[in-house]
Order: C-alpha cells, then structure tokens, then sequence
C-alpha cells in the first residue's frame, strides 16, 4: 500500500515557475517509477514526466527543457520544477506511482496549476 500527497501548486502569471512535491508513504520506494501526470478541464490526464530509481527520466515533448523531475529515495519524495510557464500548462498535477513488477499502480489527489495574467 503506498500513499501520495501532493503540494505546491498556486497561480502564477505566464513566464513565472512552480514547484510541485510528492511525498509518499509505503514499503520499498525504489521500486516504484515515479511520475507526474496532468489533466486539464475537457482533456484526457496526460504524462509530463517520469523518473525511475536511478534517475533516468522522460518528459512529455510539451515541457522538455522546462519542466524538471527529480526523487530522493531516502526522503520518499518526488518533485516536479516547472518554469516557463504558460497558460496552457494549466492543470490538475497528479503524482504517480507504478510498480516494477507488480501491477500496483498508485495516484495522489492532485493539486490545481493555474497559469494566467
């Protein structure tokens, strides 16, 4: 059983950055990918990124050279550092937890990014 708990999500004006944390409880982090997904009003949930153990990463195309994910696996936590924002990165920011091995697959409540002027 694993449990996500997001934060940092706000308003800030296009062009402005936002920090996003996941902290997680549960047995065995680091079998676990991490990853942050999104959903905007009217739209599927859609990748950002992903980060495994080792700190190999993939990012949706949308937020490459933007967006940074980083996991301290001693902490149980997952960030997410978004900078040039723009508007249409508003939504709600999910965490994500995929086992290796087992099908367990494990999301948190979400927090609201709003980019606008």
């Amino acid at each position: 059983q694993v449990q996500l708990v997001e934060s940092g999500g706000g308003l800030v004006q296009p062009g402005g950055s936002l920090r996003l944390s996941c902290a997680a409880s549960g047995n065995r982090f680091t079998l676990y990918i991490m990853g942050w997904y999104r959903q905007a009003p009217g739209k599927q949930r859609e990748l950002v990124a992903t980060i495994t153990s080792d700190g190999s990463t993939n990012y949706a195309d949308s937020v490459k050279g933007r967006f940074t994910i980083s996991r301290d696996n001693a902490k149980k936590t997952v960030s997410l550092q978004m900078n040039s924002l723009k508007p249409e990165d508003t939504a709600v920011y999910y965490c994500n937890a995929d086992h290796r091995w087992q099908v367990l697959h494990y999301w948190g409540q979400g927090t609201q990014v709003t980019v606008s002027s």
